[in-house]
């Protein structure tokens, strides 16, 4: 008989793409993976993993295995959402991502929150992207996701994904204190031409968004400096590097010699949480969502201006 938790694993490194990754998701180590998916090669008499340079490649039969546990998932999962939602508590493993500057300036009070009134609930965060978070929900691989998007770079919901609003979080151009803008209360779109921008990589919703926005002023966008992390771009901005256009949410304090001015229109992105088409029915989920969006207004309030 297989394994459920094997097949977990080798579902896991299907979906994340390396042992490593698999393992930092399941919350194992990579070890534990391997071993667990050597087990079930011994069960099933099959190579299921194979070296492909640094990593591992999935054989036709791994393939196979795989839509079977994502099936095997489901049904486990189903059965624990029908007996959370008649116990009717909030209730064992939640896990849910969040983009870094959510999980750094929202995520804090909304666990902290959850861990106080549910102690039965399991709530773990791991800090990952849009672009890669709404797909791990989709596959199963998370239970709920915190992500983003901009007016003109809405963001892709897969099919079998639901969502809701949980506020919108403004953006501010920052400047080093002895550039032109400094002095100003407002800047339109329109005098952004010929700035050095300091922005996220390309693939970013942050990145597109800034392209297209600029591109639609009339400008060349000229992109001298990228970093992963906001506080990174504010301490370029710091150095008189360029300029960079930064959410409120999780910025924090400004350092001294940077200057926040408000665009016109003000750039605005739209945090969501995602789930599961049906998992809204698990207790954990909906109060988890209903906690997101009860601590928003607080957490933007505070927001720095």
């Amino acid at each position: 008989m297989l394994d459920l938790q094997r097949l977990r694993a080798l579902h896991a490194v299907s979906v994340h793409g390396t042992v490593g990754a698999a393992a930092a998701a399941l919350g194992y180590t990579s070890s534990a993976v391997s071993q667990q998916i050597a087990k079930l090669e011994r069960e099933t008499r099959t190579v299921l993993l194979e070296r492909e340079g640094r990593g591992v490649r999935l054989t036709d039969e791994a393939h196979q295995l795989v839509v079977a546990a994502r099936e095997l998932l489901a049904i486990v999962e189903r059965a624990e959402t029908e007996l959370e939602e008649r116990r009717g508590v909030p209730a064992g493993r939640l896990t849910v991502a969040a983009f870094p500057s959510a999980a750094r300036g929202l995520m804090p009070s909304v666990l902290a929150d959850l861990a106080k009134r549910h102690p039965a609930l399991d709530a773990r965060l791991s800090e990952i992207d849009p672009h890669l978070s709404v797909d791990l929900v989709a596959k199963g691989a998370l239970d709920l996701a915190v992500a983003h998007d901009w007016d003109i770079a809405p963001l892709p919901a897969p099919a079998g994904v639901e969502q809701a609003v949980i506020g919108d979080d403004l953006c501010d151009l920052l400047v080093s204190a002895g550039h032109p803008f400094a002095g100003r209360g407002t800047v339109e779109r329109s005098e952004l031409g010929g700035e050095r921008w300091i922005c996220q990589p390309p693939g970013r919703v942050c990145h597109e968004w800034l392209v297209r926005t600029l591109r639609a002023a009339g400008h060349v966008p000229n992109l001298v400096h990228q970093a992963d992390e906001n506080p990174t771009l504010v301490a370029l901005v710091a150095a008189g590097l360029g300029v960079a256009l930064i959410p409120r949410l999780g910025r924090g304090p400004l350092p001294e010699g940077v200057v926040e001015v408000s665009l016109d229109p003000v750039p605005v992105r739209r945090l969501y949480a995602l789930w599961r088409t049906g998992a809204a029915r698990r207790p954990a989920i909906a109060e988890a969502v209903r906690t997101l969006r009860e601590h928003w207004p607080a957490v933007s309030a505070h927001a720095p201006r």
